[in-house]
């Protein structure tokens, strides 16, 4: 087994320079890591595939999943050591929604990916009541009020208007919610009782994988969606539907993806766990630095079989710096994958907390907690201090800058501005139930679902 040798310099995070450097040994150096095939599990593909993983003395296996139920079951059961994980997933684990397992993350795998797409009839009855720019081309980011005349329609016909999401403690589903709510539709809530989250519902969510997403919407079960790519341009390549915004657009910067592992992983093998998190920060990098140069290569990777398996051209479409609505209406968004820039891959209490505050918004967490709640949670889940540990023995070993790591951060992030999110509301992560009440829709306060009734 490969020596890791830690440096253990001090820093606000780390420890005490009086200890002496020591050498320890990697715990365990076979690892078997899952992945769903979308382009933000990318660090993991460029990790194993730059040889980042072996320069660590990792020999590490790559298995596709076939949704995430399979894979979150996998690394609480012991077949995965780890895996590319939707953020919600070692929250909802943590706090016992769902599966109950205590998963942690010590490094975020991206910013923004997503998008929401309707079908190509949807958006021709949406058209009339977006406004256009000069061009002609339709006035982005375009909020879901161009939707609600359309979901109108459709009620008055008797027709439950259906959309799909990836998984119910998905950002997908979160960001689906949140897009449609600003806009004025309700798109329903959970409670303890009834987990289909379409309680009260103006549009009614499903569960979809996301690479059946664009043959569910072909067949119409689904007259829209929100996914992670390429699955939102594979339906531009295959003109069935149009992407209306890009997360980025709803909420600038937003967190995607985390790397999770058990808790128990991270306590039994706490230098494999340092280890792993050094690969996948390097990965990062490799995928940001001078302006996406390597984003080509990084295509070429991500469209082999193994990996995601999309065409070349529909995964650059989006990862290089653009993004396609219609066909021909290709836009410049250089952030729209984000995997090292703006702290992209430091595990934040913030984005844990934002979460909660949706779990909590929809009725997945069905009683009102303190802020202090909140603030526990997100601590027994996210892992900077790993994170961090990790980042140091890049610095000292040459292989990353000391100015790309916020060393003195308290795991806040400043609160996002209010003219970065689509509804206009600031978000601050130290402050959940402040931000709970400022929205218009979802529960607040003392509120809870009982029966079909909000209550409180």
């Amino acid at each position: 087994m490969k020596k890791l040798l830690l440096g253990l310099v001090a820093t606000t995070a780390l420890v005490s320079p009086a200890l002496a450097e020591l050498e320890l040994e990697l715990e365990k150096d076979e690892l078997t890591f899952g992945f769903i095939k979308l382009t933000d599990m990318a660090p993991l593909a460029v990790a194993y595939e730059n040889g980042y993983f072996l320069d660590e003395g990792l020999f590490v296996t790559l298995e596709a999943q076939a949704n995430w139920k399979v894979l979150l079951d996998g690394v609480i059961d012991g077949q995965l050591d780890g895996a590319h994980m939707l953020a919600g997933q070692p929250l909802a684990a943590t706090i016992g929604y769902g599966t109950e397992a205590h998963i942690v993350t010590p490094f975020s795998m991206d910013l923004n990916g997503n998008g929401i797409t309707v079908s190509n009839e949807i958006w021709e009855e949406m058209k009339p009541n977006i406004p256009v720019m000069e061009d002609g081309r339709p006035q982005h980011p375009i909020s879901a009020e161009a939707l609600a005349p359309v979901v109108e329609k459709y009620k008055s016909e008797g027709k439950p208007f259906n959309m799909g999401m990836v998984f119910p403690v998905s950002t997908h589903n979160y960001e689906l919610r949140y897009w449609l709510a600003a806009g004025g539709l309700h798109p329903g809530f959970y409670s303890p009782d009834n987990v289909t989250g379409q309680i009260g519902a103006d549009v009614f969510l499903s569960v979809t994988p996301p690479p059946q997403m664009p043959a569910t919407l072909e067949a119409g079960t689904i007259y829209g969606y929100c996914v992670g790519e390429p699955w939102n341009q594979q339906a531009v390549f295959k003109g069935i539907g149009v992407p209306v915004i890009t997360d980025y657009e709803l909420w600038k910067n937003n967190p995607e993806k985390v790397f999770g592992i058990t808790a128990e992983f991270a306590e039994e093998y706490p230098n494999t766990t340092l280890a792993v998190t050094k690969a996948l920060i390097r990965a990062a990098q490799w995928l940001d630095e001078n302006d996406n140069a390597n984003r080509p290569e990084a295509v070429e990777i991500l469209s082999r079989a193994e990996y995601v398996g999309a065409d070349y051209d529909v995964i650059a479409n989006s990862m290089t710096g653009t993004f396609e609505y219609e066909k021909g209406d290709k836009r410049e968004v250089p952030d729209f994958n984000v995997f090292f820039r703006y702290n992209a891959t430091y595990p934040f209490y913030s984005d844990a907390v934002w979460y909660l505050t949706q779990m909590r918004r929809w009725g997945q967490i069905s009683d009102a907690k303190p802020d202090s709640w909140y603030d526990e949670v997100a601590k027994s889940v996210y892992k900077p201090e790993i994170y961090l540990e990790a980042a140091r023995l890049l610095v000292d070993e040459g292989l990353a800058d000391e100015a790309d790591f916020p060393w003195d951060s308290d795991g806040y992030k400043a609160p996002t501005p209010a003219e970065d999110i689509i509804d206009g509301i600031a978000y601050d992560g130290r402050t959940p139930n402040a931000y709970l009440e400022s929205m218009s829709i979802g529960l607040k306060g003392e509120q809870k679902i009982v029966g079909s009734d909000v209550q409180g």
